[in-house]
């Protein structure tokens, strides 16, 4: 532990009426998306010239992508919600079918589906990536299962290699939601690329900001096709060369409209001229942040391990694993409002667990006068509270942390200070 931190551990609580370790707000420091001139010049160009709802500048950002994601293609979309839809669609998900979901995720990983027909069954995530468990997935594939989605939560990749095993065993389509995760590396080898399709927004509060927008990437010409067929009525004469989807050429076949509006697309071809370094930038300073804290009781990272060549990519939404057991039971809500008196940027950063949401439950959305999840499953999916004990303890057991644009150590480690702060003097709030 640094000089500075163990030195703040003998103050008094700025929740009991200490010194704050943070006085001074940094707000550069967190600020998100980086806009500069060459981003603005950029979107001016597409307005004066009235192509924002064209296409050639979009189909160089889709270049672009797909070259630096190393995927052969990439298809622009009007946000991420609309390019999951269409990955569903690529790989075959339609009425009857089940997808296999983690409950921890935002909703559009999975309720896309019901526009096609199909249905969710939720599997539980593992305790440390806080991503889908693997072992937990075989015993949920049925007939009808189509596709799995994965979703790279909070940053950290999923453990791909056994759930491309399950899938191929079980002649599935692996989905992988890439809106936590651009850039990240499992294994060395980029999210989004290893799995048959990837999909993600992005957002303007996402590592990857482009306004707003999403991208579906592949390496398989059927799928690229196929979302292109879906919802990209205008370009499919030049793009459709299958048989079975030439009839169709000229018409949405999902009735959809998911054109990427082109200042995006001029946004996101500048964005992704600098992301490598901006997020090489985030590493660095999240990484401190982590390091700095080792051996603090009670406050464990969400990340890789270090030597397997996984990284956290642009680090969204960052987390770390919270040991009340260490820190004389402290429920996280005191431990985070005592990080928040001393200036430490923290809050609750998980999702509900989608499986518990009464839309997934209840909601009857196409008045088939059942609820929207099992009408055309054939079985009552319904997965009632306890049936995902990971996914339903967590916002106990996780809290978020600041999320760094850059890398400046004195800063980092006031933060830090203020988390280590409260940690060690755990027992003096656990009353």
């Amino acid at each position: 532990m640094s000089p500075i931190l163990a030195a703040r551990q003998t103050e008094k609580l700025a929740i009991l009426g200490g010194p704050k370790c943070v006085p001074l707000e940094e707000p550069d420091l967190f600020a998100w998306p980086i806009v500069i001139s060459e981003d603005e010049q950029a979107v001016l160009e597409v307005l004066r010239a009235g192509k924002m709802s064209g296409w050639d500048i979009t189909m160089q950002f889709e270049a672009e992508f797909a070259k630096w994601q190393g995927t052969k293609f990439a298809l622009g979309h009007c946000n991420g919600t609309s390019a999951l839809l269409a990955a569903m669609f690529g790989v075959g998900v339609g009425r009857g079918d089940e997808i296999i979901c983690p409950s921890l995720t935002y909703w559009a990983s999975a309720l896309p589906a019901f526009s096609l027909g199909a249905s969710v069954v939720f599997a539980d995530i593992d305790p440390d990536s806080l991503c889908i468990d693997p072992a937990d997935i075989e015993h949920r594939i049925s007939p009808r299962t189509r596709a799995i989605v994965v979703v790279h939560y909070c940053g950290h990749p999923c453990d791909m290699d056994p759930i491309m095993a399950i899938a191929a065993r079980h002649g599935l389509k692996i989905i992988e939601d890439v809106s936590h995760a651009h850039g990240a590396l499992y294994k060395g080898r980029k999210c989004g690329s290893l799995g048959h399709v990837g999909a993600m927004s992005m957002m303007a509060g996402k590592s990857f900001p482009i306004g707003e927008g999403g991208m579906l990437c592949t390496d398989d010409r059927t799928i690229y096709e196929r979302a292109v067929a879906f919802g990209h009525y205008e370009r499919t004469g030049g793009a459709i060369t299958l048989p079975e989807l030439k009839p169709f050429v000229g018409l949405p076949m999902g009735g959809y409209k998911f054109r990427m509006n082109q200042t995006c697309a001029a946004m996101g071809r500048v964005q992704l001229k600098h992301y490598d370094a901006r997020v090489a930038e985030i590493q660095r300073a999240m990484n401190r942040f982590w390091d700095l804290l080792e051996g603090v009781p009670g406050l464990r990272p969400h990340r890789p391990a270090a030597g397997t060549g996984s990284t956290m990519g642009g680090w969204y939404n960052p987390l770390g694993h919270y040991v009340p057991e260490e820190l004389a039971g402290l429920p996280v809500e005191k431990f985070l409002d005592a990080v928040t008196a001393e200036g430490g940027r923290c809050g609750r950063g998980c999702n509900f667990p989608l499986h518990l949401h009464p839309v997934l439950n209840t909601a009857d959305a196409f008045r088939d006068g059942t609820p929207t999840r099992i009408a055309f499953a054939g079985r009552d999916l319904r997965q009632p509270a306890g049936s995902l004990p990971v996914s339903e303890a967590l916002a106990g057991r996780a809290f978020g942390i600041p999320w760094f644009k850059h890398d400046r150590p004195a800063s980092i480690e006031r933060y830090a200070a203020a988390f280590a702060k409260v940690a060690t003097q755990a027992g003096k709030l656990a009353v």
